[in-house]
């Protein structure tokens, strides 16, 4: 096979076929874009609208505060861990925190199905981002903002949160936790 140079006149005026199928992408094109506004609009699929300015060590005495109060006994009155991450109990009508720190996600909550809950979420070191899976809430946490997320579980199970913004070597360990009860 050689290699060979175009004709001296290689492009041609565009036929009618070629006019109809460029039509057709722009009326796709048009009408997904406004799909996504739609969407955006009336799909509930927007952040938090709730954002405010923390420093991040004011952020991590509150989350470790939270813990302190909240986290889930064992049948003997211990501590519960998982892995060296604490779980705690979310309640509904107080502020839950989830901290990101460099690999880690902190604690595991711990939530009700069919409730509503304030969770707070912010990073000491990093931007990292959230990801709860497998229902597909994305948010970008940075450090020095606190995001408050409403989330109200409608179902039972054990959801993890990925870390999608690279935040160093140890960013592919980055995964934690949302367990989810019946009542």
């Amino acid at each position: 096979m050689s290699l060979y140079c175009p004709p001296r006149h290689w492009w041609a005026p565009v036929d009618r076929e070629e006019k109809i199928w460029l039509s057709i992408a722009l009326v796709w094109c048009l009408a997904m874009f406004g799909v996504m506004v739609a969407w955006a609009a009336l799909g509930g699929q927007n952040p938090p609208s709730e954002t405010y300015r923390i420093k991040p060590d004011e952020f991590a005495r509150r989350a470790a505060r939270f813990v302190a109060a909240r986290q889930r006994k064992d049948a003997r009155g211990l501590p519960v861990y998982e892995k060296g991450v604490p779980v705690v109990e979310a309640a509904e009508d107080e502020d839950s925190y989830l901290l990101a720190r460099t690999w880690a996600w902190e604690p595991i909550l711990v939530l009700k199905k069919d409730r509503t809950y304030r969770v707070r979420l912010s990073s000491v070191d990093l931007q990292h981002g959230f990801s709860l899976q497998p229902v597909n809430i994305n948010l970008q946490v940075l450090p020095g903002y606190e995001y408050v997320a409403r989330l109200t579980p409608s179902s039972a199970g054990e959801f993890l949160i990925v870390c999608n913004e690279y935040c160093g070597v140890g960013h592919h360990q980055m995964v934690g936790k949302i367990l989810v009860e019946e009542e």
